[in-house]
């Protein structure tokens, strides 16, 4: 089935579901789209926060700089820090949390592609779901679709740039026994799962701060079939 086909079916249920479901203030607004705007504002909706994220975030300070995403040195390093930097272990302390913000920065623009094919995914469950299914229906899709493939294009880049810092090592060694004997999380098992994972999380984050922008203000989205669409749904 070519892309064009699946968004004429994609529309058409639309329709066919606005129509028969329940009757209140937002159906009846949905149900006054065309079905051709309907599945458009939707897909270019989802397109705008998934580009509009992965711009913010994949550049200098995009992780480093944002205090709601800045990754944080993880479990009981974060705990031991004080200690160390008492023993003189400062600056590697500032070493590590720099290179694991920075490689979440450089990770992150290689989830461009995953992101938009996603969109290409979406289905008519998807679609109705993501229209009338809250505030945060967009991030709960993409993490839902991208989440897996992404952690393993990540990875091998945030391993690349926190190598470099000896105190990574010393923190997988330490970390890597702690989970094998059940006191640490597995997925913080080495130093660049835990920056993968929380890479995702603040890429997530920042899409659904993107939703919330086009839900609360359609009338600033860059695109005119965005405001249409989900100005219906104010």
């Amino acid at each position: 089935m070519n892309r064009r086909t699946f968004h004429l079916q994609t529309a058409a249920a639309l329709g066919l579901w606005c129509a028969s479901a329940p009757s209140h203030a937002q159906t009846f607004s949905l149900a006054g789209l065309s079905n051709a705007d309907a599945s458009q504002g939707l897909t270019a909706a989802l397109q705008q926060g998934a580009l509009a994220a992965v711009g913010l975030l994949g550049r200098p300070d995009g992780f480093m700089g944002n205090p709601q995403v800045r990754i944080p040195l993880p479990g009981f390093l974060a705990d031991a820090s004080k200690f160390l930097r008492a023993l003189g272990q400062g600056r590697q302390i500032e070493e590590l949390e720099v290179a694991m913000n920075r490689a979440a920065e450089a990770a992150v623009p290689l989830a461009k592609d995953l992101l938009v094919n996603a969109v290409k995914t979406l289905s008519v469950t998807d679609a109705r779901n993501i229209l009338t299914g809250g505030p945060t229906s967009v991030t709960a899709f993409f993490a839902e679709r991208t989440r897996a493939p992404l952690s393993e294009r990540f990875l091998p880049v945030v391993k690349g740039a926190t190598d470099k810092v000896g105190l990574a090592e010393k923190y997988n060694r330490v970390a890597g026994k702690a989970a094998g004997m059940g006191l640490a999380n597995k997925e913080d098992a080495t130093i660049e799962r835990y920056v993968t994972r929380k890479s995702l999380d603040g890429l997530y984050f920042v899409i659904g701060e993107e939703e919330k922008k086009i839900r609360q203000n359609p009338a600033g989205a860059a695109s005119a079939i965005v405001r249409k669409v989900f100005g219906a749904l104010k």
